[in-house]
């Protein structure tokens, strides 16, 4: 096991006395790589984020780059994670521009003119220029959600986390913004877990999957080796299959429930 990717060790997470997550291991999710976490409603995922965040109580070891998350400062966590929940607070009145740069100051010493350079560039880069100065609660969810990945990446964590941030995106903007994941990942070389729930999506545009069902981690490993009709049978409780399209691509085909 590398101490140079991220590691997880019989986590338990609980709700009360409902227990959520039960001993999870993980090792294998390293940087460069886009991670998607895969499973149906209520498996776990959020929670996954949240622990690792620790935004939620968490027992056992969560180990970055050999340091271990739970045990850390909120500090020192704070410079190295970046947590995206799913929607960003509605009554915030900024402007897009100034929240990039509260952002990116609020993970350290910076410099105000290459900080105004790197919002620029990356509300260009997401396709959200035309927003800059436009106020944050007077934009649409699929707005709000860009903003907040653009926020979320110009702190440049080295662990990034990001909850359904396709939920309220049309097709363009989900395979853009994945595109736009996928880049900053591998130059920035972050460790980078994504929840999804297309399954498509992660099959074509993530290096690995991790595939959950009640807080368990069921499968793990490259999409089109994790990605079967097992897993799906599995996970999903439906009869699927992977196919080529003509053009080569992998897709999952549903013909029904289990």
């Amino acid at each position: 096991m590398s101490a140079h990717q991220l590691c997880i060790e019989q986590l338990d997470v609980s709700y009360g006395k409902r227990r959520i997550i039960e001993q999870l291991s993980l090792t294998g999710v390293c940087h460069g790589e886009v991670t998607a976490l895969l499973g149906p409603n209520g498996s776990g995922k959020s929670t996954l984020l949240k622990a690792i965040a620790g935004l939620t109580p968490a027992r056992g070891q969560v180990l970055l780059d050999g340091a271990d998350l739970l045990t850390a400062s909120y500090a020192s966590r704070a410079e190295r994670v970046v947590y995206l929940p799913q929607s960003l607070p509605a009554s915030v009145h900024l402007r897009v521009f100034e929240s990039l740069l509260v952002a990116r100051r609020a993970s350290g010493n910076t410099s105000r003119q290459q900080d105004i350079d790197e919002a620029r560039a990356l509300l260009e880069r997401l396709g959200i220029a035309h927003l800059a100065m436009s106020f944050l609660d007077q934009l649409s969810g699929g707005q709000k959600q860009l903003v907040g990945l653009a926020q979320a990446l110009i702190r440049k964590p080295v662990l990034l986390l990001l909850d359904e941030p396709l939920s309220a995106l049309d097709l363009n903007y989900q395979y853009h913004v994945m595109d736009v994941i996928g880049q900053e990942t591998r130059e920035r070389n972050m460790v980078t877990l994504i929840v999804l729930h297309d399954i498509n999506i992660s099959l074509r545009q993530t290096d690995r999957v991790l595939m959950l069902k009640g807080g368990q981690l069921i499968a793990h490993g490259a999409p089109d080796q994790v990605i079967d009709p097992a897993s799906l049978a599995r996970v999903y409780g439906v009869r699927g299959r992977v196919e080529r399209c003509s053009q080569g691509s992998a897709q999952v085909m549903i013909d029904g429930l289990v």
